[in-house]
């Protein structure tokens, strides 16, 4: 039996991680290896629940037994999801494993609206996720998530009270929308509202999360800077249009986030707009009406991950005019969200963690 076990670890150590470039084994991504008569089971562990390879390894761990040992049993497979982490710990915010900037350089690309769907996608693949709107003068997160009226509760804990986010759809979400009034503006410095978003993150009950998605607002001001400097952030996804307009502040958004005080990784770029089709039946020749694939290229240009495209939908205009009604996600979304936490399981594995900026501007 253990010349048998011998053999099936050789065989796993032939299947490598697609992303991390390194086998199964030497990773510690195979547990509760049983050998019966008449069975092999293990578990693979993975990085994310979110996985879209999980498939691909289990039969290429099946495909390398079966041509390392020769004896017919059956094989059993299972995951399970343990999400990694390169956040040190800290005292703010120490049970979130990443946090996650959605950023834009412009606004109106729909970046809320992403933040939202990924946010959606990662919970319903089990992940345990927050979203948190800072964009404190123009919030959209409640609007999109139908709480426009809700307001969060309060507790009390060793004389310190604490904001306790709401949860629809099994993602907690805290915005500066559900305590303000949503017919007037906020009109404040950017020392105040700086100081908002901290209370946002410092004051906030948000207990252990896998992802906390920050929706960021437009451009590069105070708010991105207060983030840095308040807690260690494990990347940023830019959300760009194709059209030239928005790309050359994407460009800027790439720029801080790569700035030598800031060095905050680039996750991926995603490009919304994209195109949209003139039938219902989304066949035919897309038509390109913000110009063609202009994020793309500039992923590619400025060497950061291309995480997908979104298309002119109508569903996601509707369901951002009256609020998300379900746990439902639309297919796009879907797919960016799985190769956005690949893409934190590489940047965890490879890269020093993100240190707070300690600088001030």
């Amino acid at each position: 039996m253990q010349t048998l076990k011998t053999g099936i670890l050789k065989a796993l150590r032939t299947v490598y991680d697609p992303d991390l470039k390194k086998d199964l084994v030497s990773l510690g991504m195979i547990d509760d290896l049983l050998i019966t008569n008449a069975t092999i089971s293990f578990t693979i562990i993975l990085t994310t629940p979110a996985c879209p390879l999980q498939e691909f390894m289990k039969q290429a761990c099946i495909q390398a037994i079966r041509k390392e040992i020769k004896k017919e049993l059956e094989i059993i497979i299972t995951t399970i999801a343990k999400v990694t982490s390169s956040r040190p710990p800290a005292a703010i915010l120490p049970e979130v494993k990443n946090i996650i900037a959605i950023a834009s350089g412009k606004g109106g690309v729909g970046k809320s609206t992403v933040a939202t769907y990924v946010a959606l996608s990662l919970a319903n693949h089990g992940a345990r996720v927050g979203l948190l709107d800072a964009d404190i003068f123009g919030p959209s997160i409640p609007t999109i998530w139908n709480c426009e009226r809700e307001k969060p509760a309060v507790f009390k804990q060793n004389g310190k009270n604490f904001i306790i986010p709401l949860e629809r759809h099994n993602v907690k979400l805290l915005s500066i929308g559900f305590v303000a009034n949503s017919q007037e503006a906020i009109v404040w410095r950017g020392p105040m509202a700086s100081a908002a978003l901290k209370q946002l993150i410092q004051d906030a009950y948000w207990g252990v999360l896998d992802y906390l998605l920050i929706d960021l607002p437009p451009g590069t001001s105070d708010i991105h800077l207060t983030l840095v400097q308040t807690v260690t952030v494990t990347g940023a996804v830019v959300v760009t249009t194709p059209q030239k307009i928005a790309l050359i502040d994407a460009i800027k958004a790439i720029a801080m986030f790569k700035k030598e005080q800031i060095q905050v990784p680039i996750l991926g770029l995603v490009e919304n707009m994209s195109y949209y089709f003139s039938n219902k039946e989304k066949i035919g020749t897309p038509h390109y009406i913000f110009g063609k694939e202009g994020g793309k290229k500039l992923a590619e240009q400025q060497t950061i991950p291309f995480l997908g495209q979104i298309p002119l939908l109508p569903i996601i205009c509707e369901q951002g005019d009256v609020g998300i009604s379900s746990n439902k996600t639309i297919a796009p979304f879907d797919t960016i969200a799985q190769i956005l936490a690949q893409q934190i399981a590489v940047r965890n594995a490879i890269y020093q963690p993100t240190e707070i900026v300690k600088k001030s501007y």
